[in-house]
């Protein structure tokens, strides 16, 4: 379970985007506490827990359940809302996992919402709170489940909304399974506040020993039944919800603390559209986080391009850097297999599993893997492509300024660069990567990652014309030379500074200073620009923004143009863009003109010598 529709609330999603999830989160708070019996496991056999890092050393790879549940294409829910999840269909999708992407990576079988609720979206509970698995959409249990899928050689993957959800309370007399004289009474504050992205659960008060083991109890249980992998959904702050109430980052790290005495290593997966201000926290306690709302559009297909597979390229940025070994920047699912079904085009799935690799999300698929075309398998299996989600160089940000074209990039281990050219715009157009956007310039070969050809030597650019939301993706390797440039401080005594633009300190600035205050008006002119010769240049500008801004970049005194800056993440962090900029041989000036909005603070300029 992802997302709900909070329409009538205050700064809230664009109407429908979520308005299909109403049904499930009316069922979600009106769930009854039913008896059933505890599932049998085996005792398993006591194991070190896995660290973060070994755990999630690399973006994991896999199916969920979730995207076709939720969707109203043509049969795939004929029983009802969400009905797809069951023993059966889960098993076909391992089986098919097992058969077609195992070789290429792909390992878990993720159950999302629903594996405890009947087909009317009521819960079940055992004697202990615990979420209990239906026994018409699972006969034989979950343990039974997933030791299927052990034998296919994948991991068992799980879910839970996060906070002791209504239904289990059982006017707080239900006791806590291993903690004598522990009832859900005392797990809850009082007043039972309510907690989690659908308000579906009462919010656990960890100021009670008795609710660490509440926690534990479900942990274990889940170790015991055999799986690898916990999604914790609707956690805050995020999900659209703010304040103490949704706070869930001491649940996180009270899942954290269950997942290390369990006996089984359990990837820690935390949804949905997470709060940035809280990264670390989610890179402390758990190995994934979701950065954005769900992918799915609740609709006649899977998902569409604008509700909501384009949003990421907006939101991706701020997050570039929060993402590592052991904790990465989860994108939701990539559903780019089923052709008809997923609801793009050609050229928008395969930008859709660009953006996700060169940002290295996690690699599920959401789509019907008995039923891939021939065009998904070639996206989902391109080991060039799931390679770049699976290195070990740096996520790719934005190396020029975002709009409807844009170039993506990063730096690899071995000196080449994974390119990648976008063209979000609803026509065709050509997108230009400079090498200069990288440090280099001169002669350089490009491999077309997509096609896997050598495309052959290219001097200082590559241009590709690309359909309308089209891509490329390329491995750059320079063969000429390190681009020389001349630096150029914001805080330089011999700028001009007007309006409200004012000089300030900068921890992660060179020089440990920037400009800032640059709005309504306030404007930052670089003076004394010199370069050889007239031509143009990329200029890349040092900048720090803690949200998407933009300002006008002109130079020598003409009208420039409005350039939309990505997010830094936070006002601490310093990022580059390139911008193209006319210059004349001699000297130049550069302007930052905030206009009528509020532009990002500049650290500095790097000026190439020469074109």
């Amino acid at each position: 379970m992802r997302s709900s529709s909070y329409s009538l609330m205050a700064g809230a999603p664009r109407p429908g985007r979520r308005a299909a999830r109403a049904v499930l989160v009316l069922a979600l708070t009106a769930g009854a506490a039913t008896a059933v019996p505890a599932a049998q496991a085996d005792t398993p056999t006591a194991t070190p827990a896995a660290t973060a890092t070994e755990l999630a050393a690399k973006p994991y790879m896999g199916w969920s359940s979730w995207s076709m549940q939720s969707s109203k294409y043509p049969g795939l829910n004929p029983d009802g809302d969400y009905s797809y999840l069951t023993e059966a269909n889960v098993l076909k999708q391992a089986d098919a996992m097992a058969a077609k992407l195992k070789q290429y990576g792909y390992e878990y079988v993720n159950i999302d919402a629903g594996w405890w609720m009947d087909k009317d979206w009521k819960s079940g509970f055992d004697q202990y709170g615990r979420q209990a698995p239906d026994p018409v959409r699972f006969p034989n249990g979950m343990k039974s489940l997933a030791d299927h899928i052990h034998s296919k050689g994948l991991k068992a993957g799980i879910y839970l909304p996060v906070g002791l959800e209504k239904g289990a309370y059982g006017e707080g007399k239900v006791p806590i399974w291993n903690a004598p004289g522990c009832t859900t009474a005392d797990i809850v504050y009082p007043d039972l506040r309510t907690t989690n992205g659908w308000d579906s659960a009462y919010k656990i008060d960890f100021g009670d020993p008795c609710a660490q083991k509440y926690i534990n109890s479900q942990a274990q249980m889940f170790a015991d039944w055999g799986y690898d992998f916990l999604k914790l959904d609707g956690v805050g702050p995020g999900s659209f919800k703010s304040g103490d109430n949704y706070n869930n980052v001491a649940d996180v790290a009270a899942w954290q603390k269950a997942i290390a005495t369990a006996g089984r290593p359990i990837h820690l997966e935390l949804s949905w559209s997470l709060d940035i201000a809280h990264a670390a926290d989610w890179k402390k306690h758990s190995n994934g986080w979701r950065i954005d709302t769900d992918v799915e559009c609740y609709c006649n297909t899977l998902v569409t391009w604008e509700n909501s597979v384009n949003d990421r390229w907006d939101d991706a940025p701020a997050w570039s850097n929060k993402a590592g070994p052991g904790g990465w920047n989860d994108f939701d699912a990539i559903d780019v297999g089923n052709g008809e079904m997923d609801g793009l085009t050609k050229a928008e799935r395969q930008s859709y599993m660009t953006l996700w690799a060169i940002s290295k999300s996690p690699l599920y698929t959401g789509d019907d893997l008995t039923r891939l075309d021939s065009y998904g398998v070639s996206l989902l299996t391109n080991k060039e492509v799931i390679a770049v989600d699976q290195n070990n160089s740096p996520v790719a940000r934005p190396v020029t300024t975002v709009g409807d074209q844009q170039v993506w990039g990063t730096k690899n281990a071995d000196g080449s660069y994974t390119v990648a050219l976008f063209n979000l715009g609803d026509s065709p157009a050509s997108v230009t990567a400079h090498w200069a956007s990288f440090g280099f310039t001169g002669n350089a070969s490009v491999r077309d990652l997509w096609s896997k050809s050598n495309l052959g030597t290219y001097k200082n650019k590559i241009t590709a014309t690309l359909p309308a939301h089209g891509s490329r993706l390329f491995t750059i390797k320079p063969g000429g030379s390190t681009l020389a440039t001349t630096s150029h401080e914001a805080e330089d005594a011999a700028n001009t500074l007007s309006g409200n633009a004012s000089v300030a300190g900068c921890d992660a600035c060179s020089g440990g200073k920037k400009v800032g205050n640059l709005y309504t008006g306030g404007k930052l002119r670089f003076n004394n620009v010199t370069v050889k010769k007239d031509g143009i240049y990329t200029v890349k500008v040092a900048y720090v923004s803690g949200d998407a801004r933009s300002v006008n970049v002109s130079s020598n005194g003409g009208n420039g143009s409005s350039q939309k800056f990505p997010s830094t993440g936070d006002w601490s962090t310093a990022e580059t863009v390139s911008v193209q900029l006319a210059l004349k041989a001699g000297s130049n000036t550069i302007t930052f003109d905030s206009g009528t909005g509020y532009a990002p603070d500049i650290d500095k300029i790097v000026v190439p010598r020469s074109v």
